[in-house]
Order: structure tokens, then sequence, then C-alpha cells
């Protein structure tokens, strides 16, 4: 017994240590430079997508036109790469001079002709990425040509001919983004950069992917120099002593509270050299009995001067957040017309299914915003904002509040139950305070409304089209015991996400009951590393408490720990689990639209058309159509009138759609689940459109991790490119 101990011990140990053992090296470098599509003297060759969101202002618009609603019918694949990998892909690729950059499940990164879809490099970092990364940023300088990517804890400069790290780039090409965080040791922090930084002149920008249980990090905004890796500046997300917002928070809270963090990736505009941030809230979501106060810059729109990283102005959308009501996406930029003037705007979109439209250099509002009063909290401890800033218009693109007559009509068996549990809840609308032992709706759900994937802007007439999930889901608050055991190590660190019976909610946080049965102790001690999926990494625990924790996952016995092991960080009271509103089935428990799909005119904040986006196919058999299903990945839209998007969970669709009145134009079955946004390139005057095609939202179907690009027939191209009449 004694040596089995011991031996998983030591594979604890290895697995812990495994960060600094890694040794840099290229996989497999496949073609040389000389081999990429060459530019032909006097001829535009390239049209490129050479940013996260298509370009700096992350506006998702193409001025591309060849592919328009005369010919989009006639979209045919025209190449796909499989990485041969499962797990799932959020990224979405850039493309620069012909050559595509993307990364694969496990966060390999790679290089392809993007006429041809050929493998021109891949790197293989050593670290098996787990967990999401939706895509990559470029740089250059003369001859000095960077990729600039997150691999977990890691910032990387890789050159974009050979995929090779840059030696002179920090520490043998990268950066560990677990140190100057000012908590120590660096080794027991938890962040990852699952969104893409973002590059300003000589200066690459990035946030985090943080832990929503104490102890995380702090959310510091930190810029480096793109060429050394030296840190040239960091904001301070959780106040610093002097600094603006101090007193929004406890004394001291910067040394111990955590989060605030920017996980959904920034938004530039170059010319003003404007930065602008969505945080997420702070660590412990749920309770907030140690943060009270507004908690600023915790889900804020922050617009910073990118050269130095000072405030210029902020926006708080959710004071002292204790619903999980993060700024999910970078913001959006775009001109709108006011009495004959145009303005210079961000827009942002939430969970809660919101738009928020401001002036992008002042930071005022560009429609009425009003504070509202909520109730107040009765659970010991907590004390909730008085007040939460809503805006007036747009009106909201996800409903507001569940009600009875709004649950499932499928059958009406289903609807019958869906109203005997409906009745043992709190349903009162938006933000209204977890209880104690009592389940709350909250409605859109912890998915949103809006997520990661983005809107998008058409250029020419200020619409913005965002995709957006309607479910409803239920919360509630626990007391903690406070004991020192594995068990209150699973309560106060795990059982937020997989709940307090670890049924979970699959996929995104799967069920653990019976866990010995699938997993074995290595998976799950490599999980608790390094996460997987939606879960963070857990690197602060020591040995005893991550041995304990993995016993009692895998047994379910609550073993004495070491009288050496420290107390796990708990609060007075815990969420009691993330739990879908979802019939006996898996359906929604309420009645369509599931997903949705908006088109709202920012210049007057009017609706220009509202569809369902995405079907069960299953229920489609039967004749249930057209009820909007769960979607992750935003849209694109394009000048020839189209607007492209994958998302849906379960029908594996790609569509596109008349961006002027929402018609259905094509679509096309992908390999999996298309749950990332799309990107449009032009090589040899030939228009793409490709999409990462992953799957691993759906626990009924498989995932993988291809993408895949179509084009018109190369025919039909050239004849294709005629001018299309003006919206």
């Amino acid at each position: 017994m004694e040596k089995k101990r011991t031996a998983k011990i030591l594979l604890i140990g290895a697995l812990l240590l495994a960060p600094a053992l890694i040794v840099t090296k290229p996989a497999f470098i496949a073609r040389a430079a000389s081999s990429r599509p060459q530019d032909t003297a006097g001829v535009k060759e390239h049209q490129d997508w050479p940013a996260y969101g298509g370009a700096p202002e992350n506006n998702h618009y193409s001025s591309l036109a060849q592919i328009n609603r005369s010919n989009v019918k006639r979209l045919t694949v025209a190449w796909s790469f499989d990485t041969k990998e499962e797990g799932g892909l959020q990224t979405s690729p850039i493309i620069v001079a012909g050559v595509l950059y993307g990364i694969a499940p496990t966060q390999k990164v790679f290089a392809l002709d993007a006429a041809t879809g050929e493998l021109l490099w891949k790197f293989d970092s050593g670290i098996r990425g787990t967990q999401p990364n939706r895509g990559l940023a470029y740089w250059a300088n003369g001859n000095d040509k960077r990729i600039l990517v997150g691999v977990v804890n890691f910032l990387y400069a890789l050159d974009v001919t050979t995929g090779r790290p840059i030696p002179s780039f920090a520490k043998e090409g990268r950066i560990d983004l677990r140190e100057n965080l000012g908590r120590e040791p660096a080794s027991a922090q938890s962040i990852a950069l699952t969104s893409p930084p973002v590059v300003y002149k000589d200066l690459v920008i990035v946030g985090g992917r943080n832990p929503e249980t104490l102890p995380a990090p702090p959310g510091d905004i930190r810029a480096f120099d793109v060429r050394s890796g030296k840190l040239r500046w960091s904001f301070h997300t959780i106040p610093h002593p002097g600094e603006f917002g101090y007193r929004t928070w406890p004394q001291d809270a910067w040394k111990n509270s955590g989060a605030a963090n920017n996980w959904a990736g920034m938004t530039l505009d170059p010319q003003r050299g404007i930065v602008y941030v969505p945080t997420g809230s702070a660590a412990f979501d749920f309770y907030g009995a140690d943060r009270i106060g507004d908690d600023l810059f915790a889900n804020c729109l922050i617009a910073l001067n990118a050269q130095t990283g000072e405030r210029i102005w902020h926006f708080q959308g959710v004071h002292h957040d204790i619903w999980d009501r993060d700024f999910p996406s970078p913001p959006a930029l775009l001109t709108v017309k006011r009495d004959g003037k145009e303005i210079a705007a961000v827009a942002q979109t939430s969970k809660q299914g919101f738009v928020y439209l401001f002036d992008r250099t002042s930071g005022n509002p560009l429609f009425p915003i009003k504070s509202r009063k909520y109730p107040s909290s009765a659970v010991p401890g907590e004390a909730a904002a008085r007040e939460q800033p809503l805006p007036l218009r747009p009106a909201p693109f996800a409903r507001q509040l569940l009600t009875a007559d709004l649950l499932t009509m499928r059958t009406p068996e289903v609807h019958q139950w869906a109203l005997e549990k409906f009745r043992k809840v709190r349903s009162e609308g938006q933000f209204v305070p977890f209880s104690v032992g009592k389940d709350t709706v909250v409605f859109p759900g912890f998915d949103g409304g809006a997520e990661w994937g983005g809107p998008a802007v058409d250029a020419e007439t200020g619409i913005i089209y965002v995709n957006s999930n309607e479910m409803a889901w239920t919360g509630a608050l626990a007391p903690n015991t406070g004991e020192n055991s594995p068990r209150a190590i699973y309560m106060s660190q795990c059982s937020v996400c997989h709940g307090e019976k670890m049924t979970g909610s699959p996929p995104a946080m799967p069920s653990l009951v019976r866990a010995s049965e699938r997993l074995t102790f290595t998976q799950v001690a490599t999980t608790i590393k390094n996460g997987k999926g939606r879960m963070p990494a857990f690197p602060n625990l020591t040995e005893d408490q991550l041995f304990a924790l993995i016993d009692f996952v895998m047994s379910g016995e609550n073993k004495e720990l070491s009288s050496s092991a420290p107390p796990p960080v708990s609060m007075k009271y815990r969420f009691t689990g993330y739990h879908r509103f979802l019939d006996p089935e898996g359906y929604p428990a309420i009645a369509p639209p599931w997903g949705t799909l908006n088109a709202i005119n920012l210049n007057t904040g009017e609706y220009v058309w509202k569809i369902p986006l995405g079907e069960y196919p299953e229920l489609a058999a039967k004749g249930q159509k057209n009820t909007g299903t769960e979607n992750y990945g935003g849209p694109i839209v394009t000048a020839g009138g189209l607007l492209f998007i994958g998302a849906t969970t379960f029908d594996k669709k790609f569509r596109a759609f008349d961006k002027s009145t929402g018609e259905l134009l094509w679509d096309a079955t992908l390999p999996f689940s298309g749950n990332a946004t799309p990107a449009t390139y032009e090589v040899n005057g030939r228009q793409f459109i490709v999409i990462a095609a992953g799957g691993g939202k759906d626990p009924k179907s498989p995932s993988g991790g291809m993408y895949v690009a179509f084009a018109l027939p190369q025919d039909s191209s050239a004849q294709s490119a005629r001018p299309q009449p003006k919206d």
C-alpha cells in the first residue's frame, strides 16, 4: 500500500514539474517559405484576414464580394485539413499573404497554404493543451515576422517561415504568464491564454483565463515588448493602493482577491491608440462577502491607452457581480450616424442579451442607460449592489424573464414536468441574488445571451449581427462546512462546476459519478493539474491536497487529510453547481426559440430582423423545425451581401444568410459542428470561406479537429467578381 501511494506521489510530482522539463522543439517542418504562393508583378494576389475578428477593430467584416447573393448556392468544399485530433475547436484562423495559421485541439500550431490546405509547418510545444484556444496574432516589421500565440500559460513568438520559437523573445521564445502578477510562487498561479493577444506597434497585449474560485491570481492586463518579451506595462484590474477604483474593494483586496480578468479577448483602435478590454467577474463568482463594494474593474469595458496602459474611461456593466455575468466577447468598433454626423463607436454585447453602445473616445453612451434598483441579498455576509445599469435601447436580444407561459409545449407530458419543476424555483428576472437552499432561475443562462464568438458589424450599414443562446439555468447557495477534508477541497474548488453530488452539467461540465470506471488516476491528475475545457488548472493544491482530491473523486471516500495540509480556501457559502433547465429527454424545458440570430441597426437601435438559429435533427425529422439551438462561435459579414455562421451545436450546419433580410441562401453539413467564428480571404483572385469544425459540445456526437474551406468552382470565380447592388 505504501509503495502504491509513493508511486502516485512521484507521478503527481512529475506532472507538477512537467512544464519546467519541456524542451521547445518544432515537431515537424513540412515546407520552406520559398514554396508559398508568390505575388505576380502588378497583380493583387491576396486579401487577408490578418487578425482575430478580421481586423484590429474586431468587426468580423470583409469587403470581398466575389461570393455573393447570386452565386452562394454554388459554394463547394475547396479543401479540408484534418489535425487528426479529438477535443473540439473554437479557433478562428488568421490568413496573411496566402498562408493560413491555425491551432489544433491540443494547441499545436500550424501553417497551411491557404489556397490548397497543404501543410507548410507544424509546431508542437510539448505541452498538451486541453483548454479552449480561440486564435493567434501576427506582427511584422520588415523581414521580422512573428506569430504570437498562447499555449496554456505560455505566450510564444514563432517565426512565420519555420514555426520555430524565436530564441531572443523572453526565455527560449516564450513568456510564462504566471510570472509578474504579484503572487508567489508563480508556479502555483493558474492562468491560461485562451483568446489571442492584441498587437499594437511593438507591443503584444494580453489578458488571460483565471479560476472562478479562490485562490486565483488577479486579472492584470499586460503589454510585452514584441521583440524582447519584456514587460512594458500592467493595468491592475484589482486596483492597488492609490489607484483609481481602490476604494470600491475592501482594503488590501488586491493581495487576496482574484480574477476580474480579460478571458474573452480585446479590440484595438489603431488610429487612436486605444485598446478596449472587457473583463469578467471577480472570484468567487457567486458569493462576495470578502469583496463588498462595486469591485472595479470586474465586469467592465475599459478603454486603455495602448502605449502606456493608462485608463481613459470605463463602464461597469454589473456592480458587485454575484451571477457570473462577464462581458463575454471582444467589442466591435464601428461608425454610427446621429443627426447627420458620423460618430466612432464601440459596441459591447452581454450574456444578459444587451448591446451597449459608447462613443469610442469619451465613453459617453450613445443610447440611454438607466440604473434600476434590485432586491438586496438575504444571505448572511453578502451585500448585493442596490442598482444595476440597463440600456434602454436596443431592446434585449434574449428574453429576460421566465414565466409559466414560456415553458416547453413539446409534449403535454414534458410541459407538466416543466411546470412542476418551475413551481419549486424562484424566477424574478435579472440581478436577483441567489438564495440558500432554493434554486433561482438565471435567464438567459450562464452561457448567454451573447457568448465569446462576438458580433459582426456591417461597415456599410451600421447593422450589428449577434447570435444568442436562449436557455434557462438554475443555481443556489449552500453553507460550507469549513472542514479540512478531501470533500471540503472538492466543495471549495470543484463543486461550483461539477455540483455537490458530482453530477455536473454535461458536456461542458462532465459528471464525475463513477469516475473510476472510465478514468485512470493519471487522467484525473493530469486534468486537475492542466485543466480541460472550461475547467482551469489547479496548481495551487499541495501534494497532499491533490492526492486526497483525486482519491475522493475516484472512490468517493472522505479520508482524513494530513495534519500538515493547509485547509482549502473557502467562503461561508458555496455555489451548489450549474444546472441547465432541461426536460427528461435533454431538450430545453422552455418554449423555443432556443437560439437566435439578430440584426440590429445601431444608427437607430431598431431590429432589422430576428430568426431562430439551428435545429435538433431528430426533432426536425418529426416536424419540429427552426427551434434554434445552443450556439457558440460568431458570424462574419461581407460586402457580397452575405452573413456566414456555423455555431450551432447539434445540426453541424454552416450557413449563409442574406444580410438584409435573414433569408437562408445556402448551407452545408460539416464533419463536426463549427463552434468557431469563420474567416474569409482571397488568394490568387479566388475568395475562400474557412471554418474550424471540431464539435465537442454535443454529448451524443464525437469531437475532432478539422478546418474546412469553401469556394466557388474555379470556372465561375472570375465571372462572379462583379459589383453587387448596395443595400
